[in-house]
């Protein structure tokens, strides 16, 4: 299970981790002493969700309903590939 992103997950992190945002506005922990990375909060074991997406089953087969940071909802059609 995901949780979001607050003020009470960066305040338990331990003393030797930080934390980052990818472009794609995904959240990473960095263990400074270790000089690793891992998707999943060091206390929690958990992903944290960044909530710029959301899958819907009110819309159409192949589109996402996602949102910005500052809010605002927009819509993607997700392509079909072909291998």
């Amino acid at each position: 299970m995901a949780a979001d992103l607050n003020l009470e997950w960066i305040c338990s992190l331990p003393r030797t981790w930080t934390y980052g945002i990818t472009r794609g506005g995904r959240v990473f922990f960095i263990n400074e002493e270790a000089k690793s990375t891992t998707w999943l909060h060091p206390v929690t074991g958990e992903a944290v969700v960044t909530g710029h997406r959301r899958q819907s089953t009110d819309l159409p087969t192949g589109w996402e309903e996602a949102y910005t940071f500052e809010g605002a909802r927009y819509y993607i059609k997700l392509s079909q590939f072909k291998l």
